[in-house]
């Protein structure tokens, strides 16, 4: 029997499986009387306690296992859970509504969830989860119910779940748990986040995976997105040998991850990393980035009930820029959608979000705060080599109306006596068909591009990559997407300008030779995958990766294009 998923993390893994379930969180709603008040307050006093402690001790252990950047995840849980406006609003539920304490927290934390989870940007949206997970713990402890929790597991075990959890991740043993499939979730979930950090073979969003049943034999195909059960002996066993030779071919990786990203024939490509927050800026670098290829701010406008100051924002793009000691640093504007409620920004709800009121719309609507951030990049450009990038560029107008309000704040800067950088590059997102089909105008008013491939797939192809249902026609290397890719470069390059990528295609080893034939000049991605993208352009020259490129834009479909990098890949000895 063959399960069609998503593609989480690469890789095959062999193993029994092992569905995972918990026990279900039963609410009592009827309301609570007066006298109750109090003590229900000190039932959630004391649990929130508990979940602080429980917390430390999963970041300590995440730290010792996957390494601290991995463990920040569970830092920052540590400060939602801090955070006094939570806990204010839980109190103020049980008081004036007279709900429980279990009640309360359920809802405050749905609410506060749901702010990530209606972000445009797959990965901000993914965010949604944490803040469940910890709601959900704090639920457990308010109930006295045992804490998630995996650590229990021994053998070699295809880990099954609806989804998981960072409490949930934060126990697993890479040496045990061969393979992950969960029914919902993409490729910027936690788990598959976890799964590539750990270099679990994972497949995301099956749909029903009612099928996979505990004890069964089971392979997990992460590179293909497919899972496997139903296999003979033979088939299972040769399964688990490729599983070995892949960890094996990724263990190398791993140990040359800081040799030079240069091809055979001597031609050096810049590798950057994405981020979320300047803490993650020194693993990219210990992961072999030259640079950060995209900085999202998101999360200082997500995580206040105000608006973030000028003060807040210069010190942690400053606190960026001084961890990269030099390198280039590209740190993206305010890239927020129109349909959530944020505490800090009154948004409108909209049928379409996706194609609403959002990032530079939003900014050039809203000037003063545009000019607050902007004012805090020029500052931090004194502490190292920042760019700054205008996201869901669409026209030449949006442009320009930036570069003015930037201007602004040059002057407004000066004025003050402030120092700052006068000559910070400035760049733009091209994540729209329209600003594809301009580049070569737009090239004329920017200092470089950054394709954003997750939404420029999304738009030309009209696909939800995080629909379950069409996600398989989420297709990166589809030729309509190739050929906006290679006018965008082209047009950067007739100005002499430079193109990078910052979408998921940068860091998928499939694309990489392409997108070099192609002429792109900087990928950046997730920290984890840089080690891989090091090793095929090591196995590769630029005229055999512009033959490729050449041949690829000639070929009619996504299938026909990866079936062609595949056999190239066969032939030069690639493992992937």
């Amino acid at each position: 029997m063959k399960l069609q998923g998503i593609s989480g993390a690469r890789g095959i893994g062999a193993g029994t499986v092992y569905v995972y379930t918990q026990e279900e969180i039963c609410i009592d709603r009827t309301p609570i009387e007066e006298a109750a008040v109090a003590e229900e307050l000190h039932k959630l006093d004391d649990a929130m306690q508990t979940t602080i402690d429980q917390l430390t001790e999963v970041k300590a252990k995440a730290a010792a296992t996957m390494g601290d950047a991995e463990a920040a995840i569970f830092e920052a849980h540590i400060m939602i859970a801090q955070d006094p406006s939570l806990l204010t609003s839980i109190r103020q539920a049980v008081e004036s509504e007279h709900k429980s304490a279990a009640e309360a927290t359920e809802g405050v934390i749905e609410s506060f969830a749901a702010m990530f989870s209606a972000m445009d940007d797959p990965y901000m949206r993914e965010r949604g989860a944490d803040i469940r997970d910890i709601g959900d713990r704090l639920l457990r402890n308010i109930l006295g119910m045992t804490p998630r929790g995996l650590a229990h597991l021994s053998g070699q075990i295809i880990l099954v779940a609806d989804d998981l959890t960072p409490s949930d991740t934060a126990s697993l043993d890479a040496t045990v748990v061969q393979g992950i499939v969960t029914a919902s979730g993409g490729p910027t979930s936690h788990a598959a986040i976890m799964a590539r950090t750990l270099a679990i073979p994972a497949v995301m969003g099956v749909g029903d995976s009612s099928a996979l049943r505990t004890g069964e034999q089971a392979v997990v195909n992460g590179t293909d997105g497919i899972v496997l059960t139903e296999l003979s002996d033979d088939e299972f066993a040769r399964y688990q040998e490729e599983g070995a030779r892949y960890r094996r071919v990724l263990q190398t990786m791993k140990e040359s991850a800081n040799l030079p990203a240069k091809t055979k024939d001597g031609h050096d490509v810049l590798l950057f990393g994405n981020i979320g927050k300047a803490d993650d800026a020194a693993k990219a670098r210990e992961l072999g980035a030259e640079g950060i290829g995209l900085f999202r701010t998101e999360f200082l406008y997500m995580e206040r009930d105000e608006l973030p100051n000028e003060e807040v924002q210069y010190e942690a793009y400053k606190a960026c820029a001084e961890a990269m000691d030099g390198r280039p640093v590209i740190i993206r504007t305010m890239d927020i959608g129109g349909d959530k409620e944020l505490k800090c920004l009154a948004l409108p709800k909209e049928m379409n979000p996706f194609l609403g009121y959002r990032a530079i719309r939003i900014c050039l609507s809203e000037p003063d705060m545009f000019k607050t951030q902007l004012k805090a990049l020029l500052r931090a450009g004194v502490h190292g080599q920042v760019h700054i990038m205008y996201p869901m560029i669409s026209s030449l107008d949006e442009v320009r109306r930036a570069n003015a309000l930037l201007q602004e704040a040059k002057d407004e800067l000066a004025a003050a006596g402030v120092a700052f950088n006068g000559d910070t590059p400035v760049g733009i997102m091209v994540e729209t068909p329209a600003a594809a089909m301009i580049a070569d105008i737009l090239a004329k008013e920017v200092d470089f591009f950054s394709i954003g491939t997750n939404d420029l797939c999304q738009y030309t192809l009209a696909v939800d990559r995080m629909n379950e249902r069409i996600g398989q026609l989420y297709e990166p290397l589809h030729p309509a997407v190739l050929r906006l890719i290679k006018q965008v470069i082209d047009a950067s390059h007739k100005e002499g300008k430079l193109t990078g990528m910052c979408g998921e295609m940068a860091g998928d080893p499939m694309a990489t030779m392409i997108l070099l034939g192609l002429g792109l000049d900087e990928f950046s991605m997730s920290a984890t995958a840089i080690p891989m993208i090091k090793a095929v352009l090591r196995s590769v020259t630029v005229d055999e990766c512009r033959h490729m490129a050449a041949k690829a834009l000639t070929l009619g479909s996504a299938k026909e294009i990866a079936a062609y990098v595949t056999r190239i890949m066969t032939e030069k000895g690639i493992e992937l």
